[in-house]
């Protein structure tokens, strides 16, 4: 299907707006719904707690994918574009760009209801979803609030602050659900912030605890930084909250934070409980290139060189996929997947070794990647019957610059990208060899990537086409343009025996479906 046919498609669909909320069954959540989804459900930002990004369903195949059409289409209005993963909780779908959350009948497309709220202070970058526990939404702001909606109506319970936004801090994440814990991180490295996770009571809104990446600003010798901008995930045998952080502030002066500026681009290990840090794994000591390691941290077990094994992988944004044992943080694996050439190799805690000469300086350095990353936000997922992490990579270069005239706050200098290209990568978690490559355009496509059992991958290009990949060897079987590009991750879910594939495009929520009878 073509971008042309899409748009006739479009012409051709009436949303009608329901004029007054309306109440629907059930839409709730427990403990058991969010540790075992069912298939006619995505009740979390990655689906479930482990982050793979991997759904068990089979009905759209590589031998049928070529017959899918468009089901419906959802016009949002808004000139903002949709980077949220969609929440999918008894036949409802909610969705966000910020300040708005959409409730939509998931088999049609209808709206329900739609939550606006005023306009605030905040970064409107963009923002990634909402949570939900029992029946009740929770939902990030710009400013950096939280709010509880009840699910069946939108109607706002409770509003809570997550951080001081007049101190710079904003929000634009999916909370994580954990047993009576809502988990919300904040944003804000323009400014010498520090970065912390807090945990809400779900009823009451009530703060639980808090950890602190960073120490307080001024500290003597110390970084601050380290915001918690992206969704972590959770593994409920070893009861362990994982989370990345963002990069340490000045951004790219580091001259004022000598040492490795713990716990920022790292990778920590916390109790949801208590908010007690178990371990942290540095991504890229003393970084000063802007490289959050908030990249997603997917959790799989099984064999790694013989043993069985409980590990964490993550394909960060400095150019390293990383594999950890999760039980304690020791490395597993590091490698680069694409052009890197800041380091100086690898220590013996399998961490990259910064070159001094690599960090910004008056005359420029040409380094790789630029601070846009390897990749970035993007939701990469996990396919377990082949072994394959596959993740959508963006190989850069670019020059950065110290500015001495900007001081030592906040970004304290600059970089300019000379070259970027968008690339689906297929990554044997064993060796950390690429198995396979399709490009997908230039610049960076915005697309997070979904794999399911039939042995499909789909993802978006920079193009505005949505793909459908065969996992095995990352050949085309199937697209259709939507006139712009993804910037969000697809969902796959199944109700009445029928398959539905969800994907973002602009302001436009997509679904599509195999034609009924086939």
């Amino acid at each position: 299907m073509n971008s042309v046919k899409v748009a006739l498609l479009l012409a051709a669909i009436t949303i009608i707006p329901i004029a007054r909320p309306v109440v629907m069954p059930a839409q709730t959540v427990d403990d058991q719904t969010l540790l075992h989804p069912p298939a006619g459900s995505w009740p979390g930002y990655h689906g479930d707690y482990s982050g793979r990004r991997h759904s068990s369903l089979t009905q759209i195949t590589p031998q049928n994918v070529n017959n899918l059409a468009l089901a419906w289409a959802f016009q949002t209005g808004q000139l903002r574009e949709i980077k949220s993963s969609p929440l999918l909780v008894d036949g409802i779908l909610y969705f966000t760009v910020p300040d708005n959350i959409w409730a939509v009948d998931a088999r049609s497309g209808h709206q329900i209801w739609h939550y606006t709220r005023p306009p605030s202070k905040g970064e409107y970058i963009g923002h990634r979803g909402v949570a939900m526990y029992k029946g009740w939404l929770y939902f990030t702001t710009p400013d950096a609030h939280l709010i509880s909606l009840n699910a069946k109506d939108g109607t706002m319970r409770w509003e809570k602050v997550i951080a001081d936004n007049e101190q710079g801090y904003w929000s634009t994440m999916t909370p994580l659900v954990v047993r009576n814990h809502v988990i919300a991180g904040v944003g804000g490295d323009l400014d010498n912030l520090s970065g912390y996770l807090r945990s809400f009571d779900p009823e009451t809104g009530e703060v639980q605890w808090q950890w602190n990446s960073t120490p307080p600003g001024g500290t003597p010798n110390g970084t601050t930084g380290g915001t918690t901008w992206m969704t972590g995930t959770y593994d409920p045998e070893l009861n362990l909250l994982f989370w990345g952080t963002g990069n340490p502030t000045p951004v790219l002066s580091g001259s004022t934070r000598p040492g490795d500026n713990e716990w920022t681009c790292s990778i920590v290990a916390l109790n949801p409980d208590t908010g007690r840090f178990v371990w942290g794994f540095v991504a890229s000591p003393h970084d000063t290139h802007d490289w959050d390691a908030v990249e997603t941290p997917v959790l799989v077990d099984g064999d790694f060189h013989g043993q069985r094994k409980k590990m964490l992988m993550q394909s960060s944004r400095n150019g390293y996929f990383f594999v950890l044992d999760r039980t304690d943080g020791k490395s597993l694996l590091t490698v680069p997947f694409g052009p890197t050439n800041w380091a100086l190799g690898i220590d013996k805690e399998g961490r990259p070794i910064p070159n001094p000469d690599k960090e910004p300086k008056p005359d420029g350095r040409l380094i790789a990647p630029d601070e846009g990353g390897m990749t970035n936000y993007r939701s990469p997922s996990f396919d377990p019957k082949t072994g394959l992490f596959i993740v959508d990579a963006r190989p850069s270069w670019s020059i950065y610059f110290t500015k001495p005239a900007d001081g030592a706050y906040g970004w304290a200098g600059a970089d300019y990208g000379l070259w970027s290209n968008s690339i689906i990568e297929a990554i044997d978690y064993q060796t950390g060899k690429i198995r396979w490559s399709h490009e997908v355009g230039p610049g960076a496509s915005g697309a997070g990537v979904l794999t399911t059992d039939s042995g499909l991958t789909f993802t978006g290009d920079s193009h505005g086409n949505i793909l459908a990949f065969a996992t095995s060897d990352g050949g085309t079987l199937w697209h259709s343009g939507t006139g712009s590009p993804m910037q969000t991750s697809p969902i796959t879910y199944e109700l009445d025996g029928r398959q539905y594939l969800v994907t973002g495009s602009g302001g436009v929520m997509f679904a599509w479906a195999l034609p009924q009878g086939k």
